[in-house]
């Protein structure tokens, strides 16, 4: 990617074979994203920004007055852990068979482990998100009609998810943190990026057929996703 300053913005370019159209995003840190089709002009890419320039301040105002992010976890005993959109207590013990597991509606880590803990939790998180988001997947792809690629969980930054060559899904293993119908709207908003790559309103259309409450859910995205640690 490269960078466009326009004023006192500062916009990512991300430039791809496969869309049609300008759009510009907003990043849960505040991040501005110019995607554009890869023929795009410098100096057509500017145009745009500048003519987005008043939303993007809107945009930027709106997220200020949202809750600040949570802090970070603590690995000790009685640190509360989201999974699912669940609150889950951690107790650390002198012995386990595997660094961390979720037992008895605990989360349980091996005291030694805890110093190593974010590293623990995570391969935790992604190891149980890649069963569930894979039956979500199934379900989904079957209503609109696709026949998605591997599917990967890794940490995709500021990222939900994201399609790839292929029909390869990507999702942030922060996905299992949310409620099961927040992170549905995820799965099935990438899904239907395979058949229309960018948000145009034959977009939305397509997964308000399959997700009437669509809006509600990308609002939860939206404000439960700031409150992650």
């Amino acid at each position: 990617m490269t960078a466009l300053v326009v004023g006192d913005l500062e916009f990512q370019v991300r430039r791809s074979d496969r869309r049609r159209t300008l759009e510009i995003t907003i990043d849960r840190d505040g991040q501005l994203l110019l995607s554009a089709p890869s023929t795009t002009a410098p100096a057509q890419l500017e145009r745009f920004a500048r003519a987005k320039q008043f939303w993007v301040y809107q945009k930027l105002a709106a997220k200020e007055t949202l809750p600040p992010k949570a802090l970070a976890r603590q690995f000790v005993s009685g640190e509360g852990f989201p999974y699912l959109g669940r609150t889950f207590r951690l107790l650390l013990v002198p012995e386990l068979d595997v660094p961390v597991k979720l037992e008895a509606g605990r989360f349980k880590m091996r005291r030694a482990d805890a110093v190593d803990g974010h590293a623990h939790m995570v391969r935790w998180y992604a190891a149980h998100a890649r069963p569930w988001l894979e039956a979500r997947v199934e379900r989904y792809a079957g209503r609109i009609e696709v026949q998605p690629g591997r599917l990967v969980v890794q940490d995709l930054g500021y990222h939900w998810g994201s399609c790839g060559k292929g029909g390869r899904l990507y999702f942030h293993w922060k996905t299992i943190l949310l409620p099961p119908r927040v992170v549905e709207y995820v799965v099935l908003h990438e899904l239907v990026h395979l058949i229309e790559p960018h948000h145009g309103s034959a977009f939305w259309q397509r997964l308000a057929r399959v997700m009437p409450d669509y809006e509600a859910r990308k609002a939860a995205l939206a404000e439960m996703g700031r409150q992650l640690p």
